[in-house]
């Protein structure tokens, strides 16, 4: 990437950039590297030490950056960034493997910014491991909530409590009303809609529906 080279592309004939605001990974404090890669790219064969250092600061950079794994192209905010004067940032930037080699521009929503595609690979990915550990998490927590749930209900009556169907139901009613601890009272009124319900089923003739 050259510097010369940014803003000279009308932002509405750039690529948009996939990620926006919304999707964050604050919670990680580390990034999957993918360190084979590295060894063997262009980048680091043939780039100066210094570049392949202040290179790899930006892609931590990007991690901070809204969207995820973008840079602004303002060279001054990223000279700042690496400690360095904009002109030295521009002289090295200027070599064939500067700090900004292989980050290109894109489209975020109304602005311009830099992205690279391995760095957009690493956000993706982060992403969609943090949404398998939301989901796993999901499940792990409904699973002791019902746990807990069918012991109180039990206490109320064994045979209700053993009853899956009437678990899950009481747990849903629960989930939609009970904006706070479910206490005591809010089970007994999760477990008399269930009974009405299943009374209101009976009388029309119909199963109750899980």
């Amino acid at each position: 990437m050259s510097v010369t080279a940014l803003g000279l592309v009308p932002i509405d004939e750039l690529e948009e950039y996939p990620l926006g605001p919304e999707d964050r990974v604050d919670s990680h404090s580390w990034i999957a590297w993918p360190h084979r890669r590295w060894l063997h790219s262009p980048m680091r064969v043939k780039a100066l030490p210094e570049c392949r250092a202040l290179h790899f600061d930006l892609i931590c950079v990007s991690q901070d950056e809204t969207p995820l794994g973008t840079l602004p192209t303002d060279t001054e905010i990223l000279a700042k960034q690496l400690n360095l004067t904009e002109t030295d940032f521009k002289r090295l930037c200027a070599l064939d493997f500067g700090p900004l080699h292989g980050w290109r521009p894109v489209r975020c929503l109304d602005e311009v910014r830099l992205y690279h595609p391995v760095v957009l690979e690493m956000a993706l990915e982060a992403l969609s491991r943090k949404e398998d550990n939301r989901a796993r998490n999901e499940a792990a927590n409904r699973k002791k909530r019902l746990q807990r749930l069918r012991a109180v209900m039990m206490g109320y009556h064994k045979e209700l409590g053993q009853n899956d169907a009437a678990v899950e139901w009481i747990d849903e009613w629960l989930v939609e009303r009970c904006t706070g601890n479910r206490t005591a009272s809010w089970v007994e009124r999760a477990i008399q809609a269930w009974t009405a319900r299943t009374l209101g089923h009976r009388l029309h003739g119909k199963p109750p529906r899980t």
